[in-house]
């Protein structure tokens, strides 16, 4: 508890100076129209593809709420470090609903999930969008909250497939960490329900390419309320801000889980 606790504050304070252009653009202005000038400005085919595609059908589907798809795009982009795409992304995310508190749990969850830098980097666009819309640290998730209940059967199969997969043996420290930081702690935080925890990890996953990790977190999270349409909805979305050879290469594990879940 105490490491997270430092582990809050350290984020917080993290201050690596975001780039001239990615902060004028968290301060909004003409945004939009400048984005889309400076990509036709390079390739008038790319802006095409993002107007129509994008923003005129993949964000329109009725599979995700509009909410979900901030959710996941943030997670991802986060994932793969796409400072170009946070600006205007994070804003959107407020736009859609996911309030400040969410998207700061989603950074502060990333750090785990995607490296400390990432979420260094993230704060950084972050701070000036938060600044503009009046957003303070009270408005923000506190260090030691009051924690969700442990799902006892659940995490002693967790440590169970921990233990054989890893081993406290061999990996003490890795082990430990997993238990204490992360299942006891990280993932027992209020501020994001446990159905949008696992929607970020999914989708952090999927844009790392770590495959591997997939099953058991998409198991979780539709446990915890994603349902298969949403899940494949997930990969459909993900494949434009990860790329098609990522989303490709999560398939057949989604298509395990759905099979062993029937």
């Amino acid at each position: 508890m105490k490491g997270l606790a430092a582990t809050t504050l350290s984020l917080s304070m993290i201050i690596s100076g975001a780039t001239l252009a990615a902060t004028t653009e968290a301060r909004g202005g003409n945004e939009d129209s400048s984005r889309e000038e400076k990509i036709t400005m390079v390739s008038p085919a790319l802006e095409n593809y993002q107007r129509k595609t994008l923003e005129g059908d993949l964000w329109k589907r009725q599979a995700l709420s509009a909410r979900d798809r901030s959710v996941i795009t943030v997670a991802a982009i986060i994932a793969r470090n796409q400072v170009a795409l946070m600006p205007a992304q994070f804003a959107l995310a407020l736009d859609n609903g996911v309030k400040p508190g969410e998207l700061s749990e989603i950074i502060t969850h990333l750090a785990f999930y995607s490296g400390w830098g990432n979420a260094a980097a993230a704060i950084d666009v972050a701070r000036p969008l938060f600044r503009q819309r009046g957003i303070t640290e009270k408005d923000l998730p506190v260090a030691h909250p009051e924690l969700l209940p442990l799902n006892e059967k659940a995490e002693q199969l967790r440590v169970n497939a921990v233990e054989q997969s890893v081993g406290s043996a061999q990996f003490p420290g890795l082990v430990g960490y997993t238990t204490d930081v992360l299942f006891h702690d990280l993932w027992l935080r209020p501020a994001l329900a446990p159905r949008d925890r696992s929607l970020v990890t999914v989708s952090a996953l999927i844009a790392a390419g770590q495959v591997a990790q997939v099953t058991f977190h998409l198991n979780k999270a539709m446990d915890n309320g994603l349902t298969e349409a949403q899940a494949s909805e997930v990969v459909t979305h993900l494949a434009f801000y990860v790329g098609w050879p990522n989303a490709m290469s999560a398939v057949p594990v989604v298509k395990d889980v759905f099979a062993k879940r029937t």
